[in-house]
């Protein structure tokens, strides 16, 4: 049997992260002998937006927050980054300081490189660098639909419409839905760009109308049409509760 330190490097490894799936073995193991390791805790922050660092990383175990904050200190959730996942390579292909802001959701473990050995592995594997491109457009398709959203939703639909992102058929009970750990409220609302009182509102309503019911850790969605409508349409509550 392994002893607990040998145990702890075989998690240490880049194995099955995105950025490097064009690469063999060998050539992983390059990038991993170039790695700084770190073990970040729940809710320790990795990167702060505007910082001066300019390292790649790649995570190994556990999920991490990719957030911006207003000036009023409301969070605005860009994306969740999980095992295989990578993140930081903006700052290292233009130099520019950092523009969000990374949180560990749990326990995680993560390997990053610098940006001169990032910027060597991209010219000596040019199928690298369109794994990257990959991640820059469908980030920038992601900010479109966003900004789509912002200009034409209002707070309601947009917490509605996250609500249909995250639902999945009811294993249990035929035709109804579930949503299964139901984020936090203040998730939700980083999310949807809105308040966590807004969320609040409208999980209420939810409630109220028979549409959805929570229990616990989940919300169970009994009418996901109706869900789906209330996306088309500004429901009337909205308009006495004020919008975001």
């Amino acid at each position: 049997m392994g002893t607990t330190a040998e145990a702890q490097r075989a998690e240490f490894t880049l194995n099955g992260n995105k950025m490097l799936a064009p690469l063999d073995r060998a050539a992983i193991a390059r990038i991993e002998a170039q790695c700084a390791w770190k073990v970040a805790h729940a809710n320790e922050p990795i990167l702060s937006r505007d910082s001066d660092s300019r390292d790649v990383f790649f995570v190994v175990k556990g999920r991490c927050r990719i957030v911006n904050f207003s000036p009023s200190g409301r969070e605005v959730a860009y994306a969740v980054a999980g095992p295989g996942d990578f993140f930081g390579e903006m700052a290292a292909i233009d130099g520019l300081p950092r523009s969000a802001t990374v949180v560990a959701l749990e326990d995680c473990i993560l390997g990053s490189i610098p940006i001169a050995a990032f910027r060597d592995l991209v010219e000596q594997h040019p199928k690298v660098g369109f794994v990257i491109m990959e991640k820059l457009v469908r980030i920038v398709r992601t900010s479109d639909d966003r900004i789509m959203d912002l200009a034409t939703l209002s707070a309601y639909q947009r917490v509605y419409s996250e609500l249909l992102k995250l639902i999945k058929p009811d294993p249990v009970r035929q035709g109804s839905w579930l949503i299964y750990p139901l984020p936090t409220q203040a998730q939700i609302a980083a999310q949807a760009s809105t308040t966590r009182e807004t969320v609040a509102r409208v999980l209420s309503h939810l409630s109220g109308d028979g549409i959805a019911e929570r229990k616990s850790k989940t919300l169970y969605v009994r009418q996901v049409e109706r869900l789906r409508q209330l996306c088309d349409k500004v429901p009337t509550h909205t308009m006495k509760d004020g919008q975001d």
